[in-house]
């Protein structure tokens, strides 16, 4: 079996690369510890906060402040899993740092040909395939140099990310209800 890659190895993989990382989203929930109790709070309808959100945030403002680009597409369904409303929730903290996050509605996704399977794609030159365990546990990454896998990963991204829409689109298209 590949050799799973997580913690602060995974972190390095933002630190190492030297131009652009690019994920592709395509799950409905993600299951990270950190993030069980804002979660929670969210369902609830109080403030998650931010604390949990931090080390990645600061991550995300160093790596784009030293001039590296990073960029994701999220499937989303209508209406959003309680999930991808949470993630919705945290897009404008994420992109205040600097990362630019697209939405793809999974109908459209579909016709794409897009995997199942979520993945960071690091200078397109290394593929890490988002690995998960029950209760859909975040287990971490498996990495591939291929040169096949990864022209396949980086024409699933420019397909994905020419059909996606802005945060900013998607919210005036999809409205969260009142």
């Amino acid at each position: 079996m590949p050799e799973l890659v997580s913690g602060e190895n995974f972190l390095q993989l933002f630190r190492d690369m030297r131009y652009t990382a690019y994920r592709l989203e395509v799950r409905t929930a993600y299951g990270i510890p950190e993030e069980d109790e804002p979660f929670r709070r969210f369902l609830a309808g109080d403030d998650p906060g931010l604390d949990w959100f931090e080390p990645w945030l600061e991550l995300m403002r160093e790596e784009t402040g030293r001039g590296k680009r990073i960029t994701r597409v999220r499937i989303i369904d209508n209406p959003p899993s309680d999930y991808l409303r949470f993630e919705l929730w945290g897009t404008p903290h994420n992109l205040a740092v600097g990362e630019d996050i697209r939405y793809l509605d999974r109908s459209r996704a579909g016709t794409l040909g897009l995997p199942g399977y979520d993945y960071w794609l690091f200078d397109s030159r290394t593929v890490a395939r988002l690995q998960f365990g029950e209760h859909d546990r975040f287990l971490g990454v498996v990495l591939s140099d291929d040169p096949a896998d990864v022209l396949a990963h980086v024409q699933w991204r420019d397909a994905a990310w020419h059909h996606a829409i802005t945060f900013e689109d998607h919210m005036k298209e999809n409205p969260p209800p009142r």
